[in-house]
């Protein structure tokens, strides 16, 4: 069955719109590629000057000794300290306390890690916060305000 003069012309007129949607991108992509390699430049071509301002330095680790410190109720407390409270935890409350805040686990993905329920694990991360007060409170420094 062939389709009628209607159809046809329909047909002919959307393989015409395709081609022409088709061509006018493919000559917007060339135009985007020259206009690029207008714009290229290799290192070899570029002058010392050029060539500097091409990096960046990480300013993160250029003060290793300062650190920052935090102060809660009149107290100084500082990354180290609170690494030091951490430790002083047992080992399966301080299994939690790192997965939960530092892997961003939550307590149903740990207590699968650990087979154990989601109550014990979330028992063992809030228990360890007045663990961990109570440490910080006797070791940490007292804050001076100038």
């Amino acid at each position: 069955m062939e389709p009628n003069s209607k159809e046809f012309y329909k047909q002919c007129a959307f393989q015409k719109f395709c081609n022409t949607v088709l061509h006018n991108e493919a000559c917007d992509t060339h135009r985007e590629l020259r206009r690029h390699k207008a714009k290229e430049v290799t290192f070899s071509d570029m002058t010392l000057d050029e060539t500097r301002q091409l990096h960046t330095f990480d300013e993160y680790f250029k003060r290793e000794t300062a650190e920052t410190v935090f102060e809660k109720a009149g107290k100084k407390i500082t990354p180290k300290l609170l690494l030091e409270a951490i430790r002083t935890l047992p080992e399966e409350k301080r299994k939690a306390i790192l997965l939960y805040y530092f892997e961003g686990m939550n307590d149903t993905e740990i207590a699968e890690l650990f087979n154990t329920s989601r109550s014990t694990i979330q028992y063992r991360r809030t228990s360890s916060f007045e663990k961990l007060r109570k440490y910080l409170e006797e070791n940490a420094d007292e804050w001076d305000e100038w």
